[in-house]
């Protein structure tokens, strides 16, 4: 029984491993690369240049991107916690109601 699965594991592999070349055959000639941009010509201030920056350079708009996130998330968690505290909801001192 052993064997069996054994060979029905070698043989699902086999044909997964065999797709990608049946994919790459499928294109038939010579194939016209895509090219990805960003439509910056309604766009102005900041949105004008995020989009030239990801269309200058994806590793660029990828390492701002990243620094970004957790930039913006600090500053939108203080702002939510002034506005909660602003209305009464103190998240500072809660006794738990599970105990």
């Amino acid at each position: 029984m052993t064997k069996l699965w054994a060979r029905i594991a070698g043989i699902a592999a086999m044909i997964f491993l065999s797709l990608p070349d049946g994919v790459f055959a499928a294109g038939g000639g010579d194939v016209a690369p895509i090219v990805i941009v960003a439509d910056t010509r309604n766009l102005s201030g900041i949105m004008w240049w995020w989009a030239e920056l990801y269309n200058e350079s994806h590793l660029y708009f990828a390492l701002v991107t990243v620094a970004l996130i957790p930039i913006i998330g600090v500053i939108f968690g203080v702002l939510a916690d002034i506005i909660m505290t602003h209305i009464g909801i103190d998240l500072k001192s809660r006794d738990l109601a599970e105990h």
